[in-house]
């Protein structure tokens, strides 16, 4: 479906059929937020999609990085020369070329995702400001690995018993911590998935594979 501007693509296979050329064609900078979708990602790898001289620049949420396989790719991205931060809010699926291309995830058709490529200024304008905002609050890679390596290796065993749904005490003893320890645990992982409960971090866990 296409209106003055807008055009809804169905698919990635579609959705990289249509834009491709943009991709290849950018000339200044070449922007990704990504909050779950890792094909989605992959469409802006500096390696393999920008032209030499393309700034590259990928906002990975904190949840993404929880997975091991995602956080080691996030790192080959960024020693292919993409500047990558971790921020604090989810923004949603976003790829922005050169300011004059926006590229959105919406809901899906019949279990196919679909994608708004935008091309109206204002529109444009509008989600460049909401990445360059989330950007500035965004955590570098590099301090973001320093941080939170320990939580990254304890995150798989704690979703696991969380998704259990074992006690505290029993929970806390299976992954060989103090019920305390255990719970700022819980609560990291929370923040870091953008869960306000416990069932919604058992339910965004799953949505990103880490369970």
């Amino acid at each position: 479906m296409r209106t003055e501007g807008i055009a809804v693509v169905h698919g990635m296979r579609e959705l990289w059929e249509r834009t491709a050329h943009l991709f290849t064609g950018a000339r200044s900078e070449v922007s990704c937020a990504a909050d779950q979708y890792a094909n989605w990602v992959r469409l802006v790898s500096p390696a393999r999609r920008s032209p030499a001289g393309v700034r590259v620049r990928k906002l990975y949420h904190a949840g993404l990085m929880l997975d091991p396989g995602f956080s080691d790719y996030a790192r080959r991205m960024a020693s292919l020369g993409a500047q990558v931060r971790v921020p604090t809010r989810e923004m949603g699926e976003t790829i922005l070329i050169d300011g004059r291309v926006a590229i959105l995830a919406g809901g899906s058709d019949a279990g196919t995702p679909t994608f708004s490529v935008i091309t109206v200024p204002e529109v444009v304008h509008g989600v460049s400001g909401l990445f360059e905002s989330a950007w500035v609050g965004a955590t570098p890679l590099a301090a973001w690995d320093a941080t939170s390596a320990e939580l990254r290796a304890i995150a798989p065993r704690v979703l696991e018993v969380l998704a259990a749904g074992a006690k505290d005490e029993t929970a806390a003893r299976t992954v060989g911590l103090s019920v305390r320890t255990y719970r700022r645990r819980v609560a990291e992982l929370m923040a870091a998935l953008g869960a306000e409960t416990r069932f919604q971090a058992g339910v965004r866990a799953r949505e990103l594979g880490l369970i």
